[in-house]
């Protein structure tokens, strides 16, 4: 079980989320949103955008992906009650990992889920992320948690965590080339 601890007060939330500014627009998947989940599943195209966002080095492992195994991964993501299997058929698909997978939860899925970065980590004292279901997990929980005590949606909680580590984290604890 990962332990947490959040390196600044909830209070703090809404003013961190506020100067979150990230290089990359978040407008194309905004608007993708509503139509993947309408569609209940992805395309090539939209796996693409995601990684474009998230970690554009990754884009030419994802458009490498079978457009029928994007369809049939994400559908099986976005639709099954098994937390096991929503994050684990994203991975199967070539370039994206834990937290590429956390991106399509985060923007695409009914249910609420943070992203997966090293940054929001650090930020709950995680000075090493370890990847695995169950740390996922614990910090699906424990994000889910502070979003409800702090009454804020879990999108302005990621960019309060996110921001307040490159406010605050030294360079050489970051991982060049990784970001939300």
């Amino acid at each position: 079980m990962v332990k947490f601890s959040m390196k600044f007060p909830l209070k703090d939330i809404k003013a961190l989320s506020g100067r979150y500014t990230y290089a990359t627009d978040v407008t194309v998947l905004q608007r993708m949103q509503p139509v993947v989940r309408a569609r209940g599943h992805m395309t090539k195209a939209d796996l693409v955008a995601v990684g474009q966002w998230k970690s554009p080095r990754a884009v030419p492992k994802i458009a490498t992906n079978d457009e029928g195994l994007i369809v049939e991964a994400t559908r099986i993501a976005l639709s099954t009650p098994h937390e096991r299997l929503r994050l684990l058929s994203l991975t199967t698909l070539y370039g994206v990992g834990y937290p590429m997978a956390s991106v399509i939860l985060h923007w695409f899925h009914s249910d609420k889920y943070p992203i997966l970065d090293f940054r929001a980590l650090w930020s709950l004292g995680v000075e090493k992320p370890a990847y695995s279901f169950d740390n996922w997990m614990d910090y699906v929980h424990e994000c889910r948690r502070l979003a409800g005590e702090a009454g804020c949606d879990m999108r302005t909680l990621d960019r309060a965590l996110w921001q307040y580590s490159s406010e605050k984290q030294p360079p050489k604890t970051a991982k060049a080339g990784e970001c939300e």
